[in-house]
């Protein structure tokens, strides 16, 4: 592990914070039909670490950490207007949304880098309903690590019946005691181990004391982990939240396994929560992931107010799918991809100093290949409309949040057993040793990336290129 900054009287991991309030982003207004969103990325300064400490320097959009709700409803087409203010290069991926390829922001591979200074217009319909986000896809471990994430939200048609629809961003921060950035970005260390991982953990751009609520009413919270390296294990004491979504498509609603949320670094989970606590009362959300290292994210604070109601809301909270092409299993091509690589693993045979450290079926892409040389000979090649299925094999001790771009899959098995859930992805999470199954339809033709969203993992040689031939 990382070492760790202390930053308040005890250290903001045990989540003694000094900002309250609501846990509410602000949104971007919504754009005119036909006309687009406006987006920059550029220097700026912001309080993360709350009162008593100075602004942080960042890297953000639109001024923001995070970066602006951009929400639009299934069906709309999406414009952005994108502008670079950053002293380097850099693009925006879609996480999770299925776009052109050409729309993908994977510099040199589906289209060129945004220069600093320049722009790029982006334009996409929106297929899916569901919790997306962005975040550069140049230098990604150090410019998400700098500031550079916002959440995309795709609203259902037919939404189900909430009282609050709320956003927490996760992010993670490695912080020194001035609250300014700690170095050693690309670090040996962070790389061939877990990650970059921080000191201080914020919700949507800040540490929160508590998130207010009020008894009786029914929440749906889309939770999103935007930290390069860290997993969440999210309790909610006192509470049954049932899960919803996975990576913005719909699940059949189900308690979390043990009554933990676990979110990999780019998976998103919605939930539904009906607040059964007393006015007045406090409860504690965790994070327990790491062993001996949980503490307090933040804390749900019940106003005096009445209950809203007295039984919770009789309302169906089942999503309708989204239109996914359903997998041919009968007559898919296989090609398993075995992760490798790391500290007490097998290390890339052209590895060195600073990397690469890590590889996909023996191959490790090249070193510091983040700043617009994403350009890779295919891993797997596949036909459009074929059906894919792949295992993952992690045979590492490290935690491997895979991510594909382009086609959410299905989750077939993990290690031999058929998934609970029919559960759609675009990121699984294996963890040491693991195996999970996965299969999807090739639905457009082009170079599709596919990574550990560990970033300090991909930048050092875990990520290749999906193929899908015409």
């Amino acid at each position: 592990m990382p070492p760790r900054f202390p930053l308040t009287r005890r250290d903001l991991l045990t989540g003694s914070a000094l900002l309250a309030g609501s846990a509410l982003l602000p949104r971007a207004a919504r754009a005119a039909v036909g006309e687009a969103v406006s987006l920059s990325a550029g220097p700026a300064r912001v309080n993360l670490a709350g009162t008593g400490f100075p602004d942080t320097a960042v890297w953000a959009y639109d001024g923001r950490i995070p970066g602006p709700e951009l929400r639009f409803r299934q069906g709309d087409t999406a414009r952005i207007a994108f502008a670079n203010a950053l002293p380097e290069p850099t693009t925006i991926h879609w996480h999770g949304l299925r776009v052109p390829n050409a729309m993908d922001g994977v510099p040199g591979l589906s289209q060129a880098v945004v220069p600093a200074g320049g722009r790029f217009y982006y334009e996409f319909p929106l297929k899916d309903a569901g919790t997306f986000w962005y975040h550069p896809h140049v230098n990604s471990g150090v410019q998400v690590a700098h500031g550079l994430t916002g959440a995309f939200i795709v609203e259902e048609r037919e939404p189900i019946h909430v009282d609050r629809d709320l956003l927490w961003l996760l992010g993670d921060w490695r912080l020194t005691k001035e609250a300014e950035l700690a170095g050693g970005f690309g670090h040996p260390m962070d790389a061939t181990h877990a990650g970059r991982i921080g000191n201080t953990v914020t919700i949507n751009g800040a540490v929160r004391d508590s998130v207010p609520v009020r008894a009786g009413e029914r929440v749906r919270l889309r939770l999103i982990n935007a930290a390069n390296a860290r997993v969440f294990a999210l309790d909610f004491q006192g509470h049954a939240p049932r899960v919803i979504a996975l990576d913005g498509q719909p699940v059949t609603p189900h308690a979390p396994p043990d009554g933990k949320v676990v979110l990999g670094p780019g998976q998103r989970a919605d939930l539904v929560i009906d607040m059964e606590g007393r006015p007045g009362e406090k409860f504690d959300v965790v994070d327990g992931f790491y062993p001996r290292m949980a503490y307090r994210l933040t804390r749900l604070t019940y106003s005096g107010e009445a209950p809203l109601r007295d039984s919770p809301l009789d309302a169906p909270i089942a999503l309708a799918a989204n239109p996914l092409p359903e997998p041919d299993l009968a007559n898919a091509v296989r090609q398993d991809v075995v992760l490798d690589g790391g500290m007490h693993g097998a290390m890339p045979k052209n590895a060195g100093p600073r990397g690469p450290f890590w590889a996909l079926n023996g191959v490790a892409a090249p070193g510091h290949s983040s700043m617009g040389h994403h350009h890779l000979e295919p891993l797997i090649t596949v036909k459009r409309g074929q059906t894919q299925v792949t295992a993952f094999v992690n045979e590492t001790g490290w935690w491997h949040p895979m991510h594909l771009h382009g086609f959410p899959f299905r989750v077939l098995s993990r290690n031999g057993r058929p998934a609970e859930h029919r559960e759609w992805r675009d990121t699984v999470l294996l963890g040491p040793r693991e195996t999970a199954e996965i299969a999807f339809v090739a639905e457009e033709a082009g170079d599709w990336m596919l990574h550990c969203h560990v970033l300090e993992h991909q930048e050092t040689g875990m990520m290749a290129v999906l193929r899908v031939t015409a």
